[in-house]
């Protein structure tokens, strides 16, 4: 499996995440397990230092520990994809597939376009088809067509080929090729880019397309206030009927997620940096920087929606992020 796990949050004590990072590349776990308890003593709800305590209770050998601190990661905030990957790895490393197959499908859930998931998913599924196809051959051996698709697999995550591409983090050293059921972790400690104004959409030729890029905008701009206000009735209201949600996930399913998940958040911000509007007829695309905070949790990201013009209003029929 490929793994690529960095977890986003504030930069304020980035300093602190820097040298946990340094002791833990460094091998020095007993070290960085302090400095991380020490950091959790005052802060017991940092989302990255908790990222990070997992990342060395892993290497430390401590597995089940490693997987209650990413299960309780993905309780505070599921909103972030990286621990559902964690606990992945963690899982396809005990040749529990089906549970890495349920936290990968989470992460995808929650980020569509985290590739490193879709990577492991895959991964897992090939695993999974490894055990279906050992199975058969064991209840019927003679069976002439489970052999070949069965070698496939093994000369997939062969030593020479395992099928593992390990992304790394900027500014943080690649690590050890890792093992085809347990890979290595690589993490860090990303700063967020500070939001600036929002940025005007640069209008069409025609006064008639900067029009609709303005209303784009403003649409755009209005659902993010209506998800920072937790108005639900708006939130919801923004997305259009062609709205299909990422994953295998009902309309009736998405929007009670995005019910539980907003609602219960005692404070939201959302901001919009460098909004970029394309119109083309009764269809635009809407480009942008997503700064979200909620407590001690702050994300920053790319997204993209894809809007359509529904009588006189422009509604959300598609929205992915990291593009």
């Amino acid at each position: 499996m490929a793994v690529a796990l960095a977890c986003t949050t504030s930069i304020a004590y980035a300093d602190d995440y820097g040298d946990v990072n340094q002791l833990l590349h460094a091998g020095k776990l007993g070290e960085a397990m302090v400095k991380a308890e020490s950091y959790l003593a005052t802060k017991p709800a940092d989302p990255q230092m908790r990222f990070l305590k997992g990342v060395i209770q892993r290497n430390l050998g401590k597995q089940a520990e490693a997987i209650a601190t990413f299960t309780k990661l993905t309780e505070d905030y599921p909103e972030l994809p990286e621990p559902y990957n964690n606990l992945a790895v963690l899982y396809a490393g005990q040749n529990q597939f089906d549970k890495a197959r349920a936290a990968l499908e989470m992460a995808i859930r929650t980020n569509p376009s985290y590739a490193t998931a879709h990577e492991n998913l895959g991964d897992v599924y090939a695993r999974l088809a490894s055990q279906a196809y050992n199975k058969a051959l064991q209840l019927d051996g003679a069976n002439p067509a489970v052999p070949p698709k069965l070698a496939l697999i093994r000369e997939l995550f062969g030593p020479n080929n395992k099928g593992q591409h390990p992304t790394t983090a900027a500014a943080v050293a690649k690590p050890a090729t890792p093992a085809p059921t347990a890979p290595a972790a690589v993490v860090s400690a990303t700063p967020l880019a500070t939001p600036a104004p929002v940025a005007t959409a640069k209008p069409a030729a025609s006064d008639s397309s900067a029009k609709e890029a303005k209303e784009v905008e403003d649409a755009v701009q209005a659902w993010a206030r209506a998800w920072a206000a937790k108005d639900m009735t708006a939130y919801l209201g923004a997305y259009g009927r062609e709205f299909d949600p990422a994953g295998k996930q009902s309309r009736n399913a998405w929007e009670a997620e995005r019910r539980n998940r907003i609602v219960g958040k005692n404070t939201i911000s959302v901001k919009l940096d460098n909004v970029s509007v394309t119109v083309n007829d009764s269809q635009a695309v809407a480009k942008f920087r997503q700064d979200y905070r909620s407590g001690t949790l702050a994300v920053s990201s790319r997204k993209t929606l894809d809007l359509v013009k529904t009588g006189n209003r422009w509604l959300i029929v598609k929205e992915s992020t990291g593009n």
